[in-house]
């Protein structure tokens, strides 16, 4: 039975036609002002009732054409107002069903479900539907994905959660305080403008310089605030939940078993208070962040979530003293440590990330020599993984890293055989 998205979708949709009007003003402003200024009331106002029309009707035929249908097997969309397109999304395929709210959207009542699926860089996309059908459909789907009847997948429902942790706004926002890389946009977008007027005395020169610089400042500081505030980590049987946003609400699932890749970061001014940033790599999947900052014992706990029976390394081997001759000063920040179950590389001084990868995750491993790392005997062991991401253990002996090399793939071929199987609820 094939299904339409809530009535208020024409209102999102029918803003296509005016953004094609506003960006031609914005591109070219003085031919703009010039046919609006050659127009008379009447026409204008014409003009302006005709676009509101046509728009309004765009946003409601591109409505009346969409439908989607949840079958035995797969999730059927179906769009298009001139070209039709049909996306047929297996669901043994799904790997994560996340739901976005924004701001309007939370007035309205409705959400928008976002849709990862293996082997996909893009997301499809379902927006909009009521939040209590948004919610009923996030668990079916979740639910036949797991490999439940479909007579049974109303019986499942929603899979329980349990809050882990919660980010406390105050801890957030002293952390983007502290974090150079956030500020450091903020310091040319001040100095630039002012720096731009003294010379050229050109308005629409420092507007055109200074709102990109200004607007990549707020993303760092504000709006990175904004979009991590009330950062909640919950656990439930299809993986952790994450949510999180001030404005725009988002609700995202980690899948267990699709991480491929975790990183804990350390910048330099949150040493003292002992915190980290988790950051990870889901294969298909855009979700990049687990925890915005959080105590090292914390972040520790989430990880043994997301991989367990993973303990982070706490020694790591130094790369070599010749290594300075390649990388001044920044050597010794290189490290690599090897468990049983992850390859561990260090890197950075000021910003310290440590990369983990289970080594069930390997897909390749590579040994790369520059020409100064050939006349300094050094090599660095380079270990990708699902997700198109590359940990790189750099400045190694050269012995040592052809034996890393070999080790790495013999422990990669038996990860592999005793992995888990990649199932949500099992």
């Amino acid at each position: 039975m094939e299904h339409r998205l809530h009535p208020v979708t024409p209102l999102r949709r029918a803003w296509a036609p005016i953004a094609i009007i506003v960006g031609w003003a914005v591109h070219d402003p003085d031919q703009a002002q010039h046919r609006l200024s050659q127009l008379t009331v009447t026409t204008f106002l014409g003009g302006l009732a005709a676009l509101v029309v046509a728009a309004a009707l765009y946003g409601f035929l591109t409505w009346w054409f969409t439908h989607f249908a949840v079958t035995d097997t797969e999730l059927r969309i179906r769009t298009g107002l001139v070209f039709r397109r049909t996306a047929h999304i297996r669901l043994d395929r799904l790997q994560a069903v996340d739901v976005n709210q924004p701001l309007l959207a939370r007035f309205v009542g409705v959400v928008k479900l976002k849709l990862d699926v293996v082997g996909t860089d893009k997301k499809d996309e379902l927006a909009y539907l009521g939040e209590q059908d948004a919610r009923g459909l996030r668990a079916e789907l979740l639910a036949r994905a797991a490999g439940f009847a479909p007579e049974r997948v109303r019986e499942v429902g929603e899979a329980p959660s349990r809050q882990v942790l919660r980010v406390p706004p105050r801890t957030l926002a002293l952390s983007v305080a502290l974090t150079g890389t956030a500020w450091g946009p903020v310091v040319p977008a001040l100095a630039a403008p002012v720096a731009l007027w003294m010379f050229t005395h050109n308005l629409w020169t420092v507007i055109a310089v200074a709102a990109p610089l200004l607007g990549g400042a707020f993303a760092r500081t504000v709006g990175r605030f904004i979009a991590e505030y009330d950062w909640t980590v919950g656990e439930s049987p299809d993986g952790l939940r994450i949510d999180h946003g001030l404005l725009d609400r988002a609700h995202e699932t980690v899948p267990p078993g699709r991480v491929q890749t975790v990183r804990l970061v350390e910048p330099l001014l949150w040493r003292r208070r002992g915190w980290v940033r988790v950051e990870l790599n889901v294969a298909g999947s855009a979700n990049t962040v687990l925890l915005p900052v959080a105590p090292l014992s914390v972040a520790q706990d989430v990880v043994a979530r997301v991989l367990p029976g993973v303990d982070v390394p706490g020694d790591f081997s130094p790369a070599p003293r010749r290594a300075r001759w390649c990388l001044p000063l920044w050597w010794r920040g290189q490290g690599i440590a090897v468990t049983d179950s992850v390859f561990a590389a260090r890197r950075g001084l000021l910003r310290r990330t440590v990369s983990l990868v289970p080594h069930a995750k390997v897909q390749s491993v590579r040994l790369v020599q520059g020409p100064w790392e050939r006349l300094a005997g050094l090599a660095d062991v380079r270990v990708d993984n699902g997700a198109g991401r590359t940990v790189s253990a750099r400045l190694r002996d050269t012995a040592e890293a052809r034996a890393l090399l070999h080790a790495q793939a013999d422990r990669s071929r038996t990860g592999r055989r005793t992995a888990r199987p990649d199932r949500w609820m099992a």
